[in-house]
């Protein structure tokens, strides 16, 4: 790939798998940050995860181009439940993205289980994030599987003492059609894009940044 090179973080809509730290919401943000502006996103919790990790901020969202007043939260008792409304969720093609939250390993959360969100995103054309906090690395058939973890944000273009854009250590650890690799992400308000460059201090080593445009 080519420095300054413009991608879509995804050839198409997919199931992703984001393993977050916990007291972390550094995944949900690496996820937002390709969603596209404005449009409908549903998030699906599940009990624990909202009691350790926080219901969804409507203003925090903004910050990243959704729109709080289009947001369909869900909390549901458990990860049965969590799935289950994912899968409806995908039947709505109004939505631009289906983001699930769920804690630990579950026996629900088996490799037929996320085949079937797999295949259905890939059907209804909807992109699918999958965060999982407190969880170990089983088997799944997400088409990509990162462990995400918020960084210090980049300066403040103009006040030194606030915090600036967003950033993040996100590393691929898995994934069907790129290589394994570590990269520090920010978040480019302007341009709606996720910046990709590597941490890696030798220069013989470093990876040339990509920068995902959103879909749509």
């Amino acid at each position: 790939m080519r420095r300054g090179e413009t991608l879509r973080p995804f050839p198409k809509p997919q199931l992703a798998e984001l393993m977050g730290a916990t007291r972390d919401a550094g995944a949900a943000g690496f996820a937002l940050a390709q969603i596209p502006a404005g449009k409908p996103v549903l998030w699906v919790q599940d009990r624990m995860c909202a009691e350790e990790m926080g219901r969804p901020y409507g203003q925090g969202l903004e910050r990243f181009g959704a729109d709080r007043h289009k947001l369909i939260a869900v909390c549901a008792s458990d990860a049965a439940g969590v799935l289950w409304a994912m899968e409806e969720g995908l039947k709505c093609s109004a939505l631009a993205a289906v983001i699930g939250e769920i804690w630990g390993d579950p026996a629900a959360l088996d490799f037929t289980a996320t085949k079937r969100l797999a295949m259905r995103s890939e059907r209804t054309g909807i992109q699918v994030f999958l965060i999982r906090f407190a969880a170990g690395s089983s088997l799944s058939a997400a088409r990509s599987r990162w462990r995400v973890t918020s960084s210090i944000s980049a300066p403040h273009p103009y006040d030194p003492q606030a915090p600036g854009v967003p950033r993040w250590r996100a590393e691929l650890f898995r994934a069907r059609d790129s290589r394994p690799g570590l990269w520090e992400a920010g978040y480019d308000a302007k341009a709606h894009r996720l910046d990709l460059s590597s941490p890696l201090r030798d220069p013989a080593l470093e990876e040339p940044p990509l920068r995902y445009s959103r879909a749509g």
